[in-house]
């Protein structure tokens, strides 16, 4: 009989894992110990991703059948080698005014996350301690019966909006209906104003495709069209994270695309597998988001 837990050393540390036969999606008898062998051999090109970034967790005790819960704070147990770092939260649901983040630096933190059963991560735009975002993030989001296809589309015509401004955007799947355009940015302007960027380019799309296109958030005007969510560059708001697990019902992940699947039509939902398999074949699609990217052009007068 599998034991309930097992002791693990990983780069140093000592991690006691539990219930490692546990079904965390239920569907293809996904197990927690599969949950935490994906994140541990696709860590080289997650954990860049992750490095000094607040990380919120959805965590599923249950798998996902069960009952989940969002966690920003650091919880009880949290080894003292698991860096914390204490920041505000104005308007915290909490009512709290600072939070103590986990920030995932390191494998080990990796896989006691994945040990919580912390199947999806996600992260700000901005590194602790940086002048401002690094990252504007779109998140396209397609209403019945419009699809990956049409978010495809979408995503071909904010390459080329963008790549007009200096900005070279790099697509990946959200692990669920839609797709993400990232474009790495220098750190030096307020959350507020790359908001207020994103939000004026989404704009200008929806105004030039109306039939295809919203940029409103109203979920009425959604059918049949891509929404470009702006919003996603508010400093509050969190993107799931490259290489994340989505809580599907079966395993899926949040993988990064070439230009080439894109101008296909998109591609179907990758599983941890295939996502393991790229990552050998490609390396990291999304390696150019870690190298930094040019000022944001300055807002119209």
């Amino acid at each position: 009989m599998e034991p309930e837990r097992v002791r693990v050393t990983v780069d140093g540390r000592t991690l006691e894992l539990s219930n490692l036969g546990k079904v965390m999606y239920p569907a293809t008898g996904f197990t927690k110990a599969e949950v935490i062998d994906y994140y541990t051999r696709v860590a080289p090109v997650l954990l860049p991703h992750l490095r000094d970034r607040a990380l919120t967790r959805i965590r599923f005790p249950d798998g996902v059948g069960g009952d989940s819960f969002f966690e920003k704070n650091a919880p009880a147990g949290t080894p003292d080698w698991v860096r914390r770092e204490t920041l505000p939260v104005p308007g915290s649901s909490s009512g709290r005014e600072t939070l103590d983040f986990v920030v995932v630096d390191d494998l080990p933190t990796l896989v006691w996350l994945a040990n919580l059963a912390a199947l999806e991560l996600h992260v700000h735009q901005w590194r602790v301690g940086a002048d401002g975002p690094d990252l504007l993030v779109v998140d396209l989001d397609p209403g019945p019966p419009a699809g990956l296809a049409e978010c495809a589309e979408v995503a071909l015509l904010l390459r080329e909006r963008l790549a007009a401004d200096g900005l070279t955007a790099c697509p990946k799947t959200s692990g669920k209906k839609g797709m993400q355009l990232y474009c790495p940015i220098a750190p030096t302007r307020p959350a507020s104003e790359v908001s207020g960027y994103a939000k004026r380019i989404a704009g200008e799309l929806a105004r030039q495709r109306p039939a295809q296109i919203t940029a409103q958030m109203a979920k009425k005007l959604r059918p049949g069209k891509v929404f470009i969510d702006w919003s996603q560059n508010n400093a509050a708001k969190t993107t799931v994270a490259p290489y994340s697990l989505r809580a599907e019902p079966t395993p899926s992940v949040s993988a990064p695309l070439t230009w080439a699947e894109v101008e296909a039509g998109g591609s179907p939902r990758f599983a941890p597998a295939q996502v393991l398999a790229r990552v050998d074949e490609h390396g990291d699609l999304l390696a150019d988001l870690l190298a930094g990217g040019p000022e944001l052009p300055s807002p119209p007068a």
